[in-house]
C-alpha cells in the first residue's frame, strides 16, 4: 500500500474479504471510475487532488454495506475501516459520502456519534459527487438523484446534492 492507501486490487480484496455483495462491488467500481475521471480532469485544470485517495475512497465508500443497507452504512463502514487500520482520509470519505453530507441535526436524529458528516476536502466531495451520479452501476444525470430526494421529501438533501454538483461542475469549467 503506497502511503498507506490501498491500491485498486487491495481495496477490492478488502470489499470481498468483508463480504460486500457483488452488486455493491459493481457500484463502488463504477463510482471509482467516475471519481478518478473527475479527479484527473480537475487536476488538469490545476486543482490539487490526491487521485490515489479518490480511487481508494471511492472503492471503499460503501464498505459498511457489508453489514447494513441503510444510511447507517456510512458510520458502520467508518468503524470497519478504523478497525482494520485504514488511513484517516479514507475513513473520512466513508463517513462523509452519504447524500452529499448529513448535517449535525440529521446525524443526531439518526443516533450517530457526534462528528462531521459532510464532505470537506476536495477528495471527499469528488467521491460523494460520483456516488450521486451512479445508480447501481450506471451513470445518471444528477437530476435523477435530486428528483428522487425531492419525491422522498428530502428537500434539504436535494439542495445539498445540487450545491455539490454545482461546485464540482464549476471547478471542471462546466455550467452547473
Amino acid at each position: 500500500m503506497s502511503s498507506g492507501l490501498p491500491n485498486r486490487e487491495q481495496a477490492l480484496e478488502l470489499l470481498r474479504k468483508h463480504k460486500c455483495p457483488p452488486q455493491v462491488i459493481e457500484h463502488t467500481t463504477a463510482v471509482a471510475d467516475l471519481a478518478v475521471e473527475t479527479a484527473d480532469k480537475l487536476q488538469s485544470k490545476g486543482v490539487k487532488v490526491n487521485v490515489y485517495l479518490v480511487e481508494a475512497g471511492a472503492l471503499l465508500h460503501d464498505l459498511g454495506r457489508s453489514k447494513v443497507h441503510t444510511v447507517d452504512h456510512a458510520v458502520v463502514g467508518a468503524e470497519i475501516a478504523q478497525s482494520i487500520g485504514l488511513p484517516e482520509p479514507i475513513i473520512r470519505i466513508i463517513k462523509r459520502h452519504v447524500g452529499a453530507g448529513i448535517t449535525a441535526k440529521e446525524a443526531q436524529a439518526l443516533g450517530w456519534p457526534k462528528d462531521t458528516y459532510t464532505p470537506q476536502s476536495i477528495e471527499e466531495k469528488i467521491v460523494s459527487y460520483a456516488d450521486k451520479r451512479i445508480d447501481k452501476s450506471k451513470r445518471v444525470p444528477i437530476e435523477v438523484e435530486i428528483e428522487k430526494l425531492q419525491k422522498e421529501n428530502k428537500f434539504e438533501a436535494a439542495e445539498r446534492v445540487r450545491k455539490l454538483n454545482d461546485e464540482i461542475t464549476s471547478l471542471l469549467g462546466q455550467k452547473p
